[in-house]
């Protein structure tokens, strides 16, 4: 609670926010509670009421991955987080909505010829498309939301990824935003096997991309550290991505065959398709931990079930990354949020109403003392288990 020593110190750095309500043994719906003030220090600002002078007015443009932008997670973050930094500089935002794979090279080449002076990208899969516009282009940044940049000696893609290339060097203008996604995945998991009655939880995945595969592996990790024996069911959506993350339907009856197979506890990792991963926990009075953000905020009619998320900070990633065109100290290459990052760039959400109730001050001991293990770098959340994709 927050006015419990440890919520205002060791929480600072998981940038939690535990609210002193009561909560149940069942889901219920959480009242909103107010930030701890070390949690208020983490949060991004709101886009400024007037340009700073700091920055020189950036023309920014985003290409979301495939999907909706309104998806409650992914696209949503990353393009509040270039309009926040377009604000802040005094300069204009757009965004192109991606509906198929195929069309990510002409969305990417849209903005080029509108004169774009920073280029944001969302996904995995826009990687490629992102470096050879980038290395086409070297006037305008490019910054690629979870793309890991990985060329050859030459500067071209490597799909071997040996990524004998120096990335930073070969092309300066474009910077991949990585997470370590394992990481609040593993703390989802303590989360989920400390709260299981049955012994067994699930995870609902959109498709085998490296983004969705470390937060599961994580998760499995973080559960298993607490009950070995626990059985973790895992399901993708869909080997499309473009119907693996837009599939609310799909989510749902995934989930109902996981909830039938006696799991209590439900991740989903799957963007919009997630949604209905978390309506099926809702249905079945059981509990849900939602991705990426904070979704008891974004999903609020599912707040009574949504214990937490497992959160990258996208939205203060991207802003980091277009401001720093704006302030000339761009930096090229991979840069990797983690426990680490100051302020941290991965965490759990508020826990509301299932504080001390269901989420213990056990529980919160586990998670605070692995978040600072990770932090530390003595814990690896890709192990035992290693955070591979499939085919690589």
């Amino acid at each position: 609670m927050r006015t419990r020593k440890i919520g205002l110190t060791l929480f600072a750095g998981l940038a939690f926010v535990v609210a002193a309500c009561s909560g149940g043994s069942t889901p219920s719906p959480s009242p909103a509670a107010s930030p701890s003030p070390a949690a208020s220090e983490a949060a991004s600002p709101s886009p400024s009421a007037e340009p700073s002078a700091a920055y020189t007015p950036l023309k920014v443009g985003v290409v979301t991955d495939v999907g909706q932008l309104e998806d409650k997670s992914f696209n949503q973050s990353s393009n509040e987080g270039a309009l926040e930094a377009a604000t802040t500089t005094g300069g204009s935002h757009d965004v192109i909505v991606t509906a198929q794979v195929s069309d990510y090279a002409q969305n990417i080449a849209t903005f080029v010829d509108q004169g774009f002076d920073v280029i944001v990208t969302v996904g995995f899969l826009i990687g490629s498309d992102t470096l050879a516009a980038a290395k086409a282009n070297p006037d305008i940044f490019f910054v690629g939301v979870d793309q890991g940049i990985c060329v050859d000696a030459a500067g071209n893609n490597d799909t071997t990824f040996t990524c004998a290339g120096d990335a930073a060097a070969l092309v300066p203008n474009y910077q991949g935003v990585l997470f370590a996604e394992q990481q609040p995945g593993y703390l989802a998991g303590i989360i989920a096997a400390s709260l299981s009655k049955s012994g067994t939880i699930g995870a609902v995945g959109g498709t085998n991309v490296p983004a969705v595969v470390r937060y599961w592996r994580g998760y499995e990790n973080g559960a298993t550290s607490v009950n070995p024996d626990i059985k973790v069911l895992y399901q993708e959506a869909n080997p499309d991505p473009a119907k693996g993350f837009n599939d609310p339907a799909t989510g749902k009856s995934i989930a109902q065959q996981f909830i039938g197979q006696g799991a209590d506890v439900l991740f989903q990792v799957a963007g919009l398709t997630g949604q209905g991963v978390l309506e099926a926990a809702c249905d079945a009075n059981i509990y849900g931990i939602g991705v990426d953000v904070d979704q008891t905020q974004t999903l609020p009619t599912l707040a009574k079930c949504i214990v937490t998320s497992a959160e990258k900070k996208l939205k203060n990633a991207v802003t980091t990354a277009v401001l720093s065109v704006g302030d000339n100290t761009f930096k090229a290459g991979n840069v990797v949020y983690d426990a680490s990052s100051d302020p941290p760039g991965i965490g759990l959400s508020p826990f509301y109403g299932f504080t001390p109730d269901v989420v213990t001050p056990e529980i919160e001991s586990k998670v605070v003392d692995a978040f600072r293990q990770m932090k530390e770098g003595t814990l690896d959340a890709c192990k035992p288990v290693a955070c591979t994709v499939t085919g690589q």
